[in-house]
């Protein structure tokens, strides 16, 4: 099912001497679902993403602007007669009724052709309960379940109906980390194989990224961007995006553009082209900086975490906005702790420049250093190769690569000196 807003908009009344002003929780709100595609809603909290969701549920009523479901207007239809499923954060389970009670519970309320028999609400719920793995539990009562295992129990009662609509507000906030990733992953499936358009609200950015077919970034009831959750975060629109998105977070300068140079305190990073003499915000992903001993940009070196598959490397710069800068380097990287100073080459693609004022994004092309290394990747129906090549002034070259196919992986060095062109 296809949903469309149109220049939504939720206003809500001042509150009192202490809220004396109207609150704009959603603010002029264009966007299109796709039929079958699962949506994250994604930003900080009070952004505006629940309020939208109870929105497109019905729950709460627009102060303008207009809901499709479909080619349906159903703006002003009640929430019964939407055919939504909505999963709430807190599971909203009745605690006196059994797991297949709980489920049955939406069916009972059914009237006129819709109405089922006693025998076909049962093998409805047996149904839901076995797409989301729970059917051995259906004579256990909530308190008895897990914090997952009631997740399930909810998003089942939500999906025996079959709605046209699925909606999860914060559906997986009160699990630990394990079971998060676990009944996201859960959730994916389910959705897959429902293929029922499903919206999912969440403040975490981590699981909004890993099952979203989009996400859309929300702020003060605004929206930031749409876009495939990879695309997003490799082209953020704005500086707003760029800091939400990305774990670490990313780190951020205070810098210029002067004669096609980025400059971050005195050192002159990168050099590129596109961009006018200014002051200008300079952001880098974690991933972006390469350990090079005549790398052009310097920070003070404070400590290494080792993280497993990848090193952190913790630096210090007068210019960052935070206290400090962090750089993930790969694990077999050596750092020389008894140093007082680390040197990065930045890697092109994971740098951003952002306008002073109005924090959006500022276009450049790099212009390309052949003593700083060129990374690249190749992809075919066989597997996928990376690369890595140094070329250096005194004609030393070195090159690196690593081959996956269903061979396994390959991995081989070379290094050259002589004249370039031997």
């Amino acid at each position: 099912m296809k949903i469309v807003l149109q220049d939504l908009t939720k206003t809500f009344p001042a509150r009192g001497k202490k809220n004396a002003g109207e609150v704009t929780a959603v603010d002029h709100f264009n966007f299109e679902i796709p039929d079958g595609e699962l949506i994250g809603l994604l930003g900080p909290s009070g952004c505006g993403k629940s309020t939208t969701l109870n929105l497109i549920s019905g729950l709460l009523a627009p102060t303008s602007g207009k809901i499709f479901f479909g080619e349906d207007d159903v703006t002003s239809l009640p929430p019964e007669n939407r055919g939504v499923g909505l999963v709430f954060q807190n599971y909203a389970l009745y605690p006196h009724l059994t797991v297949k009670k709980n489920i049955i519970f939406p069916l009972e309320n059914l009237k006129g052709d819709q109405k089922l028999t006693k025998t076909q609400m049962s093998e409805k719920a047996l149904e839901a309960a076995k797409l989301v793995q729970i059917e051995n539990l259906m004579d256990r009562k909530p308190g008895e379940l897990s914090g997952g295992q009631q997740q399930r129990v909810a998003i089942a009662r939500a999906l025996v109906k079959m709605p046209r609509v699925l909606l999860l507000d914060e559906p997986l906030s009160n699990l630990d980390a394990r079971l998060r990733l676990q009944t996201r992953e859960e959730i994916r499936r389910i959705q897959r194989k429902t293929g029922i358009t499903t919206v999912f609200v969440t403040h975490d950015q981590d699981e909004a990224m890993s099952i979203s077919d989009r996400i859309v970034v929300m702020k003060d009831g605004q929206l930031q961007q749409i876009g495939k959750p990879q695309q997003v975060y490799d082209d953020p629109a704005n500086l707003f995006v760029a800091k939400f998105l990305g774990t670490p977070p990313i780190n951020v300068f205070q810098g210029k553009v002067l004669r096609d140079r980025v400059y971050i305190g005195d050192e002159a990073v990168m050099e590129i082209t596109g961009v006018s003499d200014q002051d200008v915000t300079v952001a880098i992903r974690p991933e972006g900086f390469v350990l090079q001993k005549d790398g052009s940009f310097t920070c003070q070196l404070d400590r290494l975490e080792v993280m497993g598959r990848d090193v952190s490397v913790i630096s210090e710069h007068p210019a960052c906005e935070a206290p400090k800068v962090r750089s993930i380097v790969p694990a077999e990287t050596v750092v020389d702790l008894g140093q007082k100073e680390v040197h990065f080459a930045l890697k092109p693609g994971k740098v951003f420049l952002f306008h002073k004022e109005t924090g959006m994004r500022i276009p450049f092309a790099p212009v390309n250093d052949s003593r700083k290394p060129q990374l690249f990747s190749i992809k075919d129906d066989g597997g996928e190769s990376r690369f890595a090549a140094r070329a250096k002034d005194d004609g030393e070259s070195q090159f690196a690569a690593r081959t996956k196919d269903d061979g396994g992986e390959r991995q081989f060095a070379a290094q050259r000196k002589g004249a370039p062109h031997d």
